[in-house]
Formats: structure tokens, sequence, C-alpha cells
């Protein structure tokens, strides 16, 4: 980086630029030390828990969390990893941006929200595994993988999680707790962000909890939701018959 500032410095000078080689090295200097600075808060538990938070949401509103984890990084409000700056880049928050706002209204619709999980469980679970992966992969590709792990592992949890309550609720003929359940999983979004990159060891507890019962609550509406299916079945069979 200082090179680069150096080699600014001199190019300016060619030009005939009144700035001056000490005035750009001092600019260049500010600069180096404000990355550095925001390098630094991304210590190993920052990471892991940033990790853990990108696959976690990615199962329930992948749109969002790019979006939002890009125009942080964007806006300087929160520095992210280099495998991740992709993320703010201009077209990439144009598309997730656009991809969110239909997925904002497409959620809260019942029956089409289940179709909007269908076709997007395809890129969740592996979308997460790479987001999870770019932010540990500064490291080197062990921990890359690792991440790769951890994302889609808490991806694929959170999206069958997702899926079957949403199926639950859609046995109801009210549209209230479907766009609750909705409202719910995009506060969940700002939220898990905002907590692993503020208070990662924090998050990382509430993380295991929160995990721990979407398993219980995914085997108990899966249970449920068979048993709808086989009563329906049976009335089915009987009106036939």
């Amino acid at each position: 980086m200082d090179a680069l500032w150096t080699t600014l410095a001199n190019w300016l000078h060619g030009l005939g630029l009144g700035a001056g080689t000490g005035a750009v090295n001092e600019v260049g200097g500010q600069v180096v030390e404000g990355v550095s600075a925001a390098a630094s808060q991304l210590d190993m538990p920052s990471l892991l828990a940033l990790a853990a938070a990108l696959g976690w949401v990615s199962g329930f509103r992948l749109y969002a969390v790019v979006f939002l984890v890009g125009a942080s990084g964007a806006l300087g409000w929160m520095p992210l990893p280099e495998d991740l700056q992709v993320l703010q880049h201009p077209a990439m928050l144009i598309t997730s941006g656009a991809l969110l706002f239909v997925e904002f209204f497409a959620d809260k619709i019942p029956g089409l929200d289940s179709l909007w999980d269908m076709v997007n469980s395809v890129i969740r679970i592996p979308a997460g595994a790479a987001l999870a992966a770019g932010a540990l992969g500064a490291d080197g590709s062990t921990m890359a993988l690792v991440g790769a792990l951890l994302g889609g592992t808490l991806a694929a949890s959170s999206q069958a999680a997702k899926t079957t309550t949403r199926a639950a609720i859609n046995s109801s003929p009210e549209p209230f707790s479907n766009i609750a359940m909705s409202l719910v999983e995009d506060g969940l979004v700002v939220g898990a962000v905002w907590l692993a990159t503020n208070h990662p060891l924090v998050f990382g507890v509430l993380l295991v909890i929160a995990v721990v019962l979407m398993w219980i609550v995914t085997w108990m509406l899966f249970k449920f939701l068979r048993a709808v299916f086989r009563r329906a079945q049976s009335l089915f069979s009987s009106a036939t018959a």
C-alpha cells in the first residue's frame, strides 16, 4: 500500500501538480492506517461469527444478507474480508437489491412463499457455504473449507426449518401468521449480522441455542405435516371411492 501511494505521488509530481510528494504520502499514510485499523477489527472470533451468521441467515434470506453485508462494506460501516469485498461492487448491490425487493413481497404471500423456497433452495445452501468460506478464506484453503462446511450446514438447518415452518403455517387459511413470520425472518438477518460483527461471542452462544431449537421445531413440524398429508390422502381416497 505504501508503494502505491509513492507511485501516485511521483505520478502527480511528473504532471506538475502542486500537491507534492509529502502531502500525498501524508494522506496515503492516513488511509493506510484507517484500512489497517478496520482490518484489525476482524480477529478470528469475529470472522468465525461472521461466517456462521452468513451461512445461517442464507438459509432463509440469502439476498437480504448479500445486500446488507455488501451495502455495509460499501458505506464503510463494516470492514469486509478480501474474499467478500465483491459483495460491495455496484453490480452486485443492484442485483442483490432487486432480488431482495422481489423476495420481500413473494415471501409474504401464502403459497407463493413455499414455491419461492423450492426454487431458491438449490442456491441458498451452496451460497451460504460460499459466503462463509469467503469470510474465512483469507487464512488459507483449510479455513475456507472449514467455513464452507460451517456455512453449508447452518444454511441447510435454517432452510429446513423455514420450509417446514412455512408449510405448517400455510395449512391455516389466514395470511397474518405468514406475514408475521416473514417479518421475523427479516429482522433476524439484520440482528444476526449486527450481533455477529459487534458481539461475536454472544452471537455464538445464541446461535447454538437457536440451531438446537430449529432442529427440534423442524422434527416436530415434519411429523405434523406428515400426519396432515396422511389425513388429506385418506380423505381424498374415501371421497373418490
